[in-house]
């Protein structure tokens, strides 16, 4: 007799959670397609040339995106390395031979102060110099203009939430630079859905753009899509696996770029209101299990920035006596299951995420979030 089959995360001593937080990666990322799953088994049936791989595969992301030229990266983290590579060595094989060291090369990237992030070390490094202008919640025009100069390899745009409005947009940054020759590098890694992130960078001046893969287009995790002009591309490809660049670390499997693009086109072809209806009510029964506690204000919130899908977010006002938002995270983690969320990014509030959620789970988020906001 066969024996019973274990399940793998219960072989390894690894808990399965809920995730309420969206696609974090720390938190598992998101579900693959069932078509990348199928289209990857297939690929890992047989050699091809991976440069023949990267070219056909970057085709159908330029067509998706409305770019000129594409490219499979190892996820997001690894495009934001190939910007910056790219735009300071572009296809001179000797430069892209000295990276790191960029010493000789125009190696400075120009951000706005406010839009500062961890991951913007990937810039860094490929060896470039981030040169920060503006205030934390405010950058004029000229405060851009006059850091742009002789050592200026680009200029970064990060669109990423809870960011002021009084920063500069994206089609003001590229008419600038534009105006003194340099490329915009856009990271948009988060910004999808809604659908039409996937082609609105490129379209506002973005010359390079950064999307994840692994998040709600649903391919492998460690996947990345970037696009932009043909020639920054292909410097970036210069710099990439399977050559000897700063990019060789970073490679691509052919099983996970076949994965990637099936995942592309089906979330392309796909009509995503039905999902925005059904999250919408989602949250909207998540709001209505909270709203008769004292000193919480749950809403559902969506917008084209901070909450690209409807949340629940649960804001405490000044009547509010019960834990702190990192108290109350943790609790949600201890249960059985653990629930994992997110706190935005504003006043401690609590945010829900439905993205990731599966049958019967948002039930269960909204009886625990309950239990753990009127414990005392």
């Amino acid at each position: 007799m066969a024996k019973p089959r274990i399940p793998v995360y219960q072989r390894l001593g690894v808990k399965t959670i809920i995730h309420a937080s969206g696609t974090t990666t720390r938190f598992g990322g998101t579900l693959l397609l069932p078509e990348a799953l199928a289209a990857m088994s297939e690929a890992s049936r047989a050699f091809v040339d991976i440069d023949e791989l990267n070219a056909r595969a970057g085709d159908v992301l330029a067509r998706v995106c409305g770019a000129e030229a594409g490219l499979v990266t190892s996820g997001a983290a690894a495009g934001l390395v190939l910007q910056a590579a790219a735009c300071m060595t572009g296809v001179d094989p000797a430069e892209v031979a000295q990276l790191p060291d960029t010493t000789g090369m125009r190696n400075e990237i120009v951000i706005q102060r406010g839009q500062r992030i961890q991951y913007d070390q990937g810039y860094r490094q490929a060896g470039a110099r981030l040169v920060e202008v503006g205030y934390p919640r405010r950058c004029a025009s000229w405060d851009l203009e006059s850091a742009l100069n002789e050592r200026t390899a680009a200029v970064a745009f990060i669109e990423t939430p809870y960011t002021s409005p009084e920063l500069l947009s994206l089609p003001a940054v590229a008419e600038i630079a534009h105006r003194h020759g340099l490329p915009v590098i856009v990271d948009a890694a988060s910004t999808l859905p809604p659908k039409d992130n996937l082609r609105r960078f490129i379209r506002e001046g973005g010359d390079m753009v950064i999307l994840s893969g692994g998040k709600g287009v649903r391919g492998p995790q460690s996947t990345g899509i970037l696009v932009g002009r043909k020639d920054l591309i292909e410097a970036a490809t210069m710099n990439f696996s399977p050559n000897a660049g700063i990019g060789r670390p970073m490679k691509t499997s052919k099983e996970e770029i076949v994965g990637l693009v099936a995942a592309l086109e089906h979330y392309d072809a796909h009509d995503e209101e039905p999902d925005m209806r059904r999250w919408r009510a989602q949250m909207q029964q998540v709001v209505d299990a909270l709203v008769e506690i004292p000193g919480i204000r749950p809403v559902v919130e969506h917008d084209r920035h901070n909450h690209l899908i409807p949340h629940a977010v649960v804001y405490f006002d000044g009547s509010w006596r019960g834990a702190s938002t990192p108290d109350i995270l943790a609790r949600l983690r201890q249960g059985d299951p653990p629930i994992y969320m997110s706190a935005g990014g504003f006043a401690g509030e609590l945010v829900v995420d439905p993205f990731s959620l599966q049958e019967g789970e948002v039930e269960i988020v909204a009886r625990r979030l309950y239990q753990v906001l009127t414990e005392r």
